[in-house]
């Protein structure tokens, strides 16, 4: 009997395959889709993202990975740069990443069964979840549902909430040319944005965020006239892909033998580009409360804890950009003092929010008011 059986073979559930095997755990990781896997996403790894995937010995192949040095914003004519105190983050190929932690995991004895899907799963005798495949059944301690944003274990094991609205959507592609930057730019719109990440060499990747309207992604690329021009004829290197909504709400993130983990733990938004630092982190948490023998309701309290700041600063950031009179004097605030840019950025990657002061807190009040 395996110690955990993992449902969603991306990099929530490969992260927790990892952890739990260098702590002496053993886990099974049942995907329905086969390798590459790939997703709609920004594909921007902060800071605390890069270590983690360092403390869990992952190598991203380098034609895969591009580092960036911050986050620039850009609205109208306004730019505002925040750069990380420490050390950069990647832009980082979806294919790339899985291919790396798929590797690590392999060398760590990681049963990973790709095409099988998990077709049912129940509560068996002596403590034990039961999971039905097409290659046979699986037993184990924990069931994990690290199946995204739709997540099908966190439906049956009853843990999530209806939506309270349709919730924003994202669409994402890629062109072949060389990143013309060394920030994640993002280009800050009344009703979407933009997201340019550098992922490679010679690859640039656009993904919008957006309350799904019905555009296409040449429709929201129209919106953004001075992107679409930095873009030129460069041919396109992958297709059009699609994800959300965004907002997932959650109980909890556990039963009794049940843990949620990445997306499928419950999301806000996009926005902040934390969702694979948050994953990493509390994958490693499971596995820790696992390892010592420790009740799951552990594992709520820690994924509360290391998820506090996610939601407060996604939270602010949305409510900021549903009005844009808001927006862009915030705008203008960051581009007069990038060190307060360089705080919050800080902030963002980990820092505790009292690392703001009270005179940044004024200073950001003095400069919206200006």
């Amino acid at each position: 009997m395996n110690d955990l059986a993992i449902v969603g073979g991306g990099p929530a559930g490969l992260a927790t395959a990892i952890w739990a095997a260098q702590r002496g755990l053993s886990s099974v990781v049942l995907e329905q889709r086969l390798l590459p896997l790939d997703k709609a996403c920004g594909e921007g790894l902060m800071p605390p993202g890069v270590a983690a995937l360092a403390a869990m010995g992952v190598e991203v192949p380098a034609w895969g990975r591009t580092p960036f040095v911050g986050i620039r914003y850009i609205d109208g004519a306004v730019i505002a740069e925040g750069r990380f105190q420490e050390g950069p983050g990647w832009g980082v190929r979806r294919t790339a990443l899985v291919q790396g932690m798929v590797g690590r995991a392999r060398a760590l004895g990681v049963d990973m069964r790709y095409g099988c899907p998990a077709s049912a799963w129940r509560r068996s005798a002596g403590g034990r979840v039961e999971v039905e495949t097409p290659r046979g059944s699986v037993q184990a301690r924990v069931l994990v549902g690290a199946d995204g944003l739709v997540s099908r274990v966190r439906r049956e094991a009853g843990l999530g909430r209806p939506r309270r609205d349709q919730g924003r959507f994202g669409v994402r592609r890629h062109y072949r040319l060389a990143p013309w930057s060394s920030f994640v730019e993002v280009y800050w719109g009344d009703g979407a944005e933009a997201y340019i990440t550098p992922v490679g060499p010679s690859l640039v990747g656009v993904a919008f965020l957006w309350n799904g309207t019905g555009e296409t992604f040449d429709d929201l690329l129209a919106r953004f006239p001075a992107l679409r021009d930095r873009l030129g004829d460069a041919p396109t290197e992958s297709e059009t892909r699609g994800g959300g909504p965004f907002r997932q709400r959650v109980r909890r993130r556990h039963t009794e033998d049940v843990a949620l983990v990445g997306d499928a733990a419950g999301y806000l938004d996009a926005l902040t580009g934390e969702g694979l630092t948050l994953a990493f982190h509390c994958a490693g948490a499971l596995v820790e409360v696992l390892a010592h023998g420790k009740s799951l309701r552990a594992y709520e309290s820690d994924y509360r804890r290391l998820s506090r700041t996610y939601y407060w600063v996604t939270g602010l950031v949305l409510a900021v950009r549903k009005r844009p009179w808001l927006r862009r004097r915030m705008m203008n605030a960051l581009a007069r003092q990038p060190g307060l840019f360089d705080r919050l950025l800080a902030i963002n990657c980990g820092e505790p929010l009292t690392s703001l002061g009270v005179g940044g807190l004024l200073r950001l009040i003095d400069g919206m008011a200006r």
